[in-house]
This record gives C-alpha cells, structure tokens and sequence, in this order.
C-alpha cells in the first residue's frame, strides 16, 4: 500500500472533524463560497467523503456578520451544540490592510445537531475591537477555555494567539491572555501571523497546535505546551518550538499545510491529524479565492518523550 496521503474532503479548508459520544464523526470546514456553514457527519472517517451535507446556517445579505464565514468549529459544551465562527462586514480591508471579521456563536439545544434548530447568539466579544478568527473550546479540569487569534495595533502582523477562561460557551469569563506571537522566520513569510490554534491533551501536557505565515506554500504547523497541572492562563507556562512541526513536501506536491484539528480514530488511544493543503503552488488570481485547499487526515505519531511528531503532510510518517 502506498504510503502517500490522498485528500479526504477536497475544496474544504480549515477543517474540523469531531467524534462525539453518539459515535458519529462531526465534520465542518470553510466552503470556497464562504456563505455558509455546513455539517455532515458518518461513523467512520471515510463515511465523510458520501455523507449527506447540511447546511446549519447561512449568512444574512447585510449585516456585521454578512460577509466572508471563515473556519467554523463544532463543539459540544455544557449540553448543548455550538459552531464558532468568523464573519466580516464587508470584503474590503481596514487602514492597516486587514479583513475586519470578528468571531461569532450559533447554538443547537437539541439533541441531534442536523435536525435542531439552530439560534444566532451574536458576537463572542473578546474585549478587543479588533481583527479575530480561528477561534476553538477546549475543557481542562473542569473549566471550558476559549482560544482563539486576534490582531493587537500595538504588535507588528496579523494575529497573535490568545487563551481566556469562559463563563459560558459564548461569553469569556477573564481577560484575554496571549501566548504566543509570529517571531521566527517561518512564522514571519509572506505575512506575520500565529492563527488556527488546536488542543490535543495526551501523555501529561497540553498541546497547541497552531499555524502560521502566509496561506500559501510557505504556510506551516508550530506547537506549544504547557504541564497539565499549570497554570494555562500564565504565559510562563507555555512552551514553544522555535522550529515548525509540519511544513510543505514539495518533494510530493503538498503545500501550505496547516488550519490543524484534532480527533480519535478506531480507539481513544489513536490521534489522527485533520488539516488543509494544497497540491500545487501557481495560485491564479487572489489566493483566498482559490478553492483547492483541501482536507487531510493522517495518524499523528509520538516520540519516546511523549510528544507529538506531526511528520510530512504527504506521508503517514
């Protein structure tokens, strides 16, 4: 068997696969039309290419959230379903060249996400007025955490990574805490950015995945962790690799991996690696109009230290 790695889902960045204590797989990702958010779900990872798609929620003509729905995530928290998203106003970019999105809530109470009725809870306000995406929920020790990026004027680039409790599933609980900006050269191509955080907890620590760069071949995968009984909200806590943990395999035509989550395969003991890249580099016309990003899977592997080895985005090493 080849060991080369075939997409799953083509034309869908950004991808997020969840497995839920139903037993089906959770799917969402960024359509090229960026108009809405849809959902399909299967009982196996490979169930996803043919299942049926539903689409939970469109966005409005006009409005604060009317424009450019960008990297949705579904997640379960406190009983009921929440998709995270990011929406602009409008196309066009700000004074400092920036899209002017924020991020944004829906909810489903019901117990099937694809048959509820799905509520807009508006704005998930970080008390920062300012650019924002990618944002996730995790939960350590009881407490629901929200992690996210967001543009600070007074820092160079685009996003920095912030953590902050939560006092509900739409409403944080504390003041924003970055953790990490763009500070290395691979970080630093094309454009300054940390964006697309994910959380793994394995093996005693907690683990941030995140991407970086610009979203072309020069887009790449970087990791920070902290002990599991640290302080997540204290940035002393944190570590971070000073090199990236998965970049391009131009040598198999895979570029630009990165927009990462995190599920379980077979057993709760198998982490597989959800992620978008591209098969080729000569993008035509404006890059965040290119559909041809598209969803992987592999199985992540582990060092003898306990710690994650991400490999190429081609291969399931």
């Amino acid at each position: 068997m080849s060991d080369l790695i075939q997409p799953l889902i083509r034309q869908r960045a950004d991808p997020h696969i969840s497995r839920h204590a139903d037993g089906f797989y959770y799917f969402t990702a960024s359509v090229p039309q960026y108009d809405r958010i849809e959902v399909r779900r299967a009982t196996s990872i490979e169930g996803l290419v043919n299942a049926p798609v539903f689409d939970v929620w469109h966005k409005p003509d006009t409005g604060p959230w009317s424009e450019l729905v960008w990297a949705p995530e579904l997640h379960f928290n406190d009983g009921a379903w929440y998709v995270y998203f990011a929406a602009a106003h409008t196309r066009r970019l700000d004074q400092l060249g920036m899209f002017q999105h924020r991020m944004y809530a829906i909810r489903n109470t019901a117990k099937d996400p694809l048959g509820g009725e799905w509520e807009f809870l508006g704005q998930v306000d970080s008390g920062m007025d300012s650019f924002c995406l990618d944002a996730t929920t995790f939960t350590h020790r009881g407490q629901l955490y929200y992690l996210w990026a967001q543009k600070d004027p007074a820092i160079a680039g685009n996003s920095n990574l912030y953590i902050a409790p939560m006092k509900t599933p739409w409403q944080l609980g504390g003041p924003p805490v970055m953790l990490s900006k763009p500070e290395f050269d691979w970080e630093c191509r094309g454009f300054l950015v940390n964006e697309g955080p994910s959380v793994l907890q394995r093996n005693g620590r907690v683990f941030i995945s995140y991407s970086a760069s610009a979203t072309d071949e020069n887009y790449a995968m970087g990791l920070l962790w902290a002990d599991e009984g640290a302080d997540l909200l204290d940035p002393a806590s944190w570590h971070k690799s000073p090199e990236p943990v998965m970049r391009s395999a131009a040598e198999d035509s895979v570029f630009g991996p990165g927009h990462n989550s995190f599920t379980v395969g077979d057993s709760p003991d198998e982490v597989l690696l959800v992620y978008h890249a591209r098969t080729y580099t000569e993008i035509v016309g404006d890059p965040l109009w290119n559909p041809d990003r598209h969803s992987f899977v592999k199985p992540l592997r582990w060092s003898a230290e306990g710690m994650p080895l991400f490999g190429r985005p081609s291969r399931r090493d």
